[in-house]
């Protein structure tokens, strides 16, 4: 789905795109998905709503049968002053136990992580996307970016003879 139709589809679904995670499509082979709360405080959720944050060098780590949300960035709330918080701070990810569980199995198996896709507001509530991935390799890296040319190429010409 293309940019512009995703955030038609969130608005249409009383969703509020925050931001996305667009490196980790490049980097990982994306598999099962799930959705998380955050553990925050107010300032942290005010510059959310001003789209001050980027999930570029996210991750998740599971440590003690929690999840947390690490290197996530949340910029500082203009009016907040000495109420701030810390831009870069490890946030608690409010998941099931059983979903937990299954992404520890998986962390612990060779080669797979834990990334961030998308932060998004959900009925008034910070949500964030995360996903079970795999890293690629500079091949596979190469691979998708010439289907996502053939593709490209494909539908300008399929739009070109339909202009016709």
């Amino acid at each position: 789905m293309g940019k512009n139709n995703k955030k038609t589809a969130l608005a249409a679904s009383g969703e509020k795109l925050v931001c996305q995670n667009r490196k980790a499509f490049h980097d990982y082979s994306i598999g099962e998905r799930f959705e998380a709360g955050l553990m925050l405080v107010g300032t942290e959720v005010k510059a959310c709503r001003e789209g001050n944050a980027h999930l570029n060098d996210a991750f998740v780590q599971v440590i003690g049968g929690e999840a947390y949300l690490e290197h996530a960035y949340i910029g500082e709330y203009r009016q907040g002053n000495q109420f701030n918080h810390d831009t870069n701070r490890t946030r608690k990810l409010l998941l099931h136990g059983r979903e937990i569980e299954k992404l520890w199995i998986k962390i612990r198996e060779k080669g797979f992580t834990v990334v961030p896709i998308s932060l998004y507001f959900k009925n008034g509530r910070l949500k964030v996307e995360i996903a079970l991935a795999k890293g690629k390799d500079r091949e596979d890296k190469r691979e998708t970016l010439k289907a996502r040319t053939a593709k490209r190429e494909m539908d300008k010409v399929t739009r070109s003879l339909k202009r016709r």
